[in-house]
């Protein structure tokens, strides 16, 4: 089963995000910072990572840089889903190193589709 890191500090969207991944064969974790999930990523091994922006201690841009510098995941897909819809943000995100951004609240069937294209899985 894949592995997939779900980082926002909403408990609901977390949850909300988990729910979906779960419903379609995934394993989803969850932290509720980036830096958070730093420390995740040395015990677990994941194949994608969710990504919210706004968040306390370490901010998604700045995960996702860090994120980038280890080899291990220097490649691993990250997606940023946020509620900055602003183009800067956009860049910003591609510019630190995500695959792919959605505006929150993502669809499901977008999300889905997304996860499975960059996992290399097909759908069921």
């Amino acid at each position: 089963m894949k592995k997939v890191l779900v980082v926002d500090d909403s408990k609901t969207v977390r949850q909300y995000h988990k729910e979906i991944l779960k419903q379609n064969g995934y394993d989803a974790y969850e932290a509720e910072n980036g830096m958070e999930a730093l420390e995740k990523t040395l015990i677990e091994d994941f194949e994608l990572f969710l990504v919210d922006i706004n968040m306390p201690v370490m901010d998604g841009y700045s995960f996702v840089k860090e994120l980038r510098t280890n080899d291990k995941h220097a490649y691993t897909p990250v997606i940023m889903i946020s509620t900055e819809a602003e183009d800067h943000d956009r860049i910003s995100a591609y510019k630190n190193g995500a695959n792919l951004y959605f505006t929150k609240p993502v669809k499901p069937d977008d999300l889905i589709g997304s996860v499975e294209i960059l996992t290399f899985r097909s759908a069921a």
